[in-house]
């Protein structure tokens, strides 16, 4: 293994001067000349505090290889450069940490840690007979010497906070990385594999490190044996091959030789081999170890030999389950009472819990074989009935090969309750500002006895909002209110009348009873509904959960108060729209199935990938009547019914660049197809476009439909886009857009940028979307195709041949401020391409402006065609 060094001959002055002034240059151009100056002064100011026996690590890159992937070679690689600011030379936090480091004073700080050190072992000595004060003193001397020492360890607040510690490069770091990655590339396969390291020295005492991999002959499996002297547990590995990650004509992976091991010890495990590691696995790997030849040589072979051994004391012992003692109390000096139920033993106190729903989360049974998946079932399960602080499985006793096992519980509080409060923080001041909220939960567990958990959710909130009407082009300032109160009831089983029901049991089963009345008050209008549902839940795994809503009948009061929405409405109802059914007085009912697959963890940067799907049917039970009947139930009750089927797909990927960067991106898609005879749905079940979670360059729920634009409701005729503003530059978007298929998608790049009280991420994203109608709103008796039909209501109407050039475009940045229990998101949007903005106007020429990117200005950030738009949120997007 070879490193080779360049040296460094002399130093480079920095020096600033005067430029002359020239022609005007376009905004972009200037930000990047400003950009490259700053990064060469930080350069320099970086390079001034390096000690002369140092170099700064400038980056790393690792090339030749083809099989293995740079991303595994580089990720064995601890060492990580100083950040840069979009790769340019500009490292902020080094800066930072250099400048702050000025008043810096370790050796200070060392002395007052041990006069502080001193002082307390003389206090101490003289309060030794006052446990109090001296516990006192304690706690006081460990809160003042640990700030001192984080002080002399990681530097004053600014450089612990705003700033990043230089990165050094130490030559003994890259021949011990060379050294990883050949032992890595030996453990892929790669026997007769190489590595090595070239260092260049940049400017400003800063050098980058290049390594190089040979990654020759691959060795591939040509035989896999297995060397086993006990029969039983010969017929158990023998039976079980399919599932081997070992295969003949793969690449020897040592990887897939760990796997093997960790398969064969849980195969046994769960058949109850209790005392069975995986240490007692042991492969032998037989190969030409002669065999050196170029690259490009054909690949050669390598024969595996699984052996597992047997113990020193014997053969391997099964295991049965012995005596099984379920133990819950809260207090030692209550006196419990013994119940037997289905072999097991409960210790409690006397009808504490019911012993029968205790039995469906216990997996251990007295007689069985020892299973390891039983084991980690019953621990989990009782785990996931939220009614214990901890719940514990161990086995007491092995005698005789039969495990006597203990289950030890310690109940939750009967009664809990959570408040909490804050604001609404929505989006610029064209629609929402800050607005109070408030929530209030109230829990009490195991109510009847039977492991239910009964709850009452309480939320008031007050939005303040400005806004627009069609008629004036200054803000007008108004409130919206909303008020909503849930009672659930939470069951830990099935509840169903047939024994599908027991199938559940080792699927965290759950059945959820909820009511609940909402009420919204918006200055366009007000909705109060008063729902009932009944859910089944279960999960097949960590990673997978279900949901199937037997019933959700919901029963809706609803008012247009503002006399513009009115009139929005009725001008939209004469172009053959359906929105007005959406506004009367219904009831409701539907049927859902959801499912959700999620292998992301928050706080872990990991691949990962989030999907769910939910189906939607509702009036599924008014396809008993015919369609006379509908209507006659409608006349008779003055309540809209609606039949319609609705599904929603949510895909999310996750991909992480380094250690503190993810690329991050989102799919979306709905669709929703109402075939009453009002051939709608109800408001809340269409969807929109638009806002903090879709596409942000929109207000909430004002992007769509389609290519088309807000039009005036008081001269439908004209068909002309209604402008807000004097200037006539921004369309009037100020009534929701529901339609009926939604398609969004997002890409969004996170990374860390410094710590400030909290960790501080900076983004940057791509949005994309729209929402459209699947009928045509022009089919209104006695409604005429417009004159100007570029942004009409046809428009509105999903098309396969044109919904591409529909899509709506944002882009923008954002800051994600991480307090650890909570993430506080602040994104800055603009638009890109809206398909909206081509038009005839009033003197008949048609106006594309579609790609209004060109139309952003700094000088102009609320005003113009293309404002930037705010979105303040809790929580990241996606």
């Amino acid at each position: 293994m070879q490193g080779k060094q360049q040296g460094v001959q002399g130093s480079r002055h920095c020096s600033t001067g005067h430029h002359s002034q020239g022609n005007p240059i376009r905004y972009w151009l200037r930000l990047l000349v400003l950009a490259g100056v700053a990064g060469w002064l930080s350069g320099c100011l970086s390079a001034r505090r390096i000690p002369d026996n140092k170099y700064l690590l400038y980056s790393q890159t690792v090339k030749g290889n083809k099989a293995i992937s740079t991303e595994d070679l580089t990720a064995l690689i601890p060492q990580r450069p100083n950040k840069r600011v979009l790769q340019t030379p500009l490292t902020v936090g080094l800066w930072l940490y250099q400048a702050f480091s000025g008043n810096y004073r370790p050796d200070s700080a060392r002395r007052e840690l041990e006069a502080l050190t001193a002082k307390f072992e003389q206090e101490s000595q003289a309060q030794a007979n006052d446990p109090k004060a001296l516990k006192v003193l304690n706690r006081r001397f460990t809160r003042q010497a640990r700030r001192r020492q984080r002080y002399i360890e990681k530097g004053n607040w600014g450089m612990r906070n705003l700033g990043e510690p230089p990165v050094y490069f130490d030559q003994q770091n890259a021949v011990a990385n060379a050294a990883k990655m050949k032992l890595y590339l030996k453990n892929k396969g790669f026997f007769l594999a190489k590595a090595s390291f070239r260092v260049d020295t940049l400017v400003d005492r800063r050098v980058r490190v290049t390594y190089f991999v040979q990654e020759k002959t691959p060795y591939i499996v040509s035989s896999v044996a297995y060397a086993i002297s006990d029969k039983r547990i010969d017929s158990l590995v023998g039976t079980s091959l399919a599932n081997s990650p070992l295969k003949v004509g793969k690449r020897y992976d040592e990887a897939n030789i760990n796997a093997e091991k960790i398969r064969i010890e849980e195969l046994l495990r769960n058949q109850g081999y209790y005392g069975f590691s995986r240490q007692y696995v042991k492969p032998r790997v037989a190969r030409d170890t002669t065999f050196d030849q170029p690259a490009d040589t054909l690949s050669q072979p390598v024969d595996l030999l699984i052996r597992v051994l047997n113990p020193d004391n014997g053969q391997h012992k099964v295991y049965t389950i012995g005596d099984v003692d379920v133990r819950i109390f809260r207090d030692p000096a209550i006196p419990l009472d013994t119940v037997v139920a289905n072999g097991v033993r409960y210790f409690m106190e006397p009808g504490m819990y019911s012993t029968r729903l205790l039995n469906t989360k216990i997996s251990l049974r007295p007689g069985t074989l020892y299973r390891q998946t039983d084991y980690a079932t019953t621990q989990r399960q009782l785990f996931l009935l939220n009614q214990f602080k901890f719940a514990s499985v161990n086995f007491t006793d092995t005698t005789q090969q039969r495990l006597r096992t203990l289950i030890a519980a310690t109940p939750l509080d009967k009664y809990d309750y959570s408040l909490e409060g804050g604001f609404t923080l929505l989006y610029q001041a064209q629609g929402n500002l800050p607005g109070p909220f408030g929530n209030l939960s109230f829990r009490a567990r195991n109510l009847f006895g039977g492991l239910e958990t009964f709850e009452v959710a309480l939320r008031l909130g007050i939005e303040a909002q400005t806004g627009y009407s069609t008629q004036q082009t200054s803000p007008v300032f108004y409130s919206a209110q909303e008020f909503g109160v849930t009672t659930s009831l939470l069951f830990p089983q099935i509840l169903f009348p047939t024994p599908i029901r027991f199938r559940f049991n080792s699927l965290n089963p759950r059945t959820q009873f909820s009511v609940g009345y909402n009420a919204s008050v918006r200055p366009d209008y007000s909705r109060r509904n008063l729902r009932g549902t009944m859910t089944y839940l279960w999960q097949q795994s960590q990673a997978k959960q279900f949901t199937a809503s037997i019933f959700d009948i919901n029963y809706l009061q609803s008012n247009v108060i503002s006399d513009d929405f009115r009139q929005f409405i009725k001008t939209a109802v004469e172009q053959g729209s359906t929105i007005d059914k959406s506004f009367r007085n219904a009831f409701f009912s539907s049927i859902s199935f959801g499912y959700t697959y999620n292998t992301n963890v928050v706080g872990q940067n990991k691949r990962a990938n989030f999907f769910r799907v939910t189906t939607e049917s509702g009036g599924t039970t008014l396809n008993l009547l015919k369609t006379t009947g509908i209507l006659s139930l409608t006349e008779a009750t003055g309540l809209e019914f609606y039949k319609y089927l609705r599904a929603n797909v949510d895909y999310r990927h996750y991909l992480p660049l380094a250690p503190r960067t993810t690329l991050a991106f989102r799919a979306n898609a709905g669709l929703l197809f109402g075939y009453g005879p009002n051939e709608t749905a109800p408001y809340e079940k269409r969807f929109f476009g638009g806002g903090p979670n879709s596409v942000r360059a929109w207000l909430p729920r004002r992007l769509g439909l389609g290519a088309s634009y807000p039009r005036s409701t008081t001269t439908p005729a004209d068909y002309l886009p209604v402008f807000r503003g004097s200037e006539g530059e921004r369309f009037d978007y100020s009534f929701e857009q529901p339609g009926d298929v939604l398609l969004e998608g997002s890409a969004e790049l996170r990374g860390r940028l410094f710590k400030l009280f909290a960790d501080i991420n900076g983004a940057a994203f791509v949005d994309v979307g729209n929402v459209w109608t699947l009928r045509n709103l022009v089919n209104a008796p006695n409604t005429v195709i417009p004159a100007n039909p570029l942004g009409g209501p046809t428009s509105a109407v999903f098309r396969t041949g044109s919904f591409l050039e529909q899509f709506a475009v944002g882009t923008g940045v954002g800051l994600r401020i991480d307090f650890s229990i909570v993430v506080l998101r602040l994104d800055a949007a603009i638009k890109v391409y809206d398909p909206a903005r081509r038009y005839i106007n009033a003197e008949g020429q048609t106006v594309d402006e579609r790609f209004l990117l060109k139309q952003f200005s700094f000088n102009r950030l609320t005003t113009g065609p293309n404002p930037v738009v705010l979105n303040i949120g809790i929580g990241y997007p996606f």
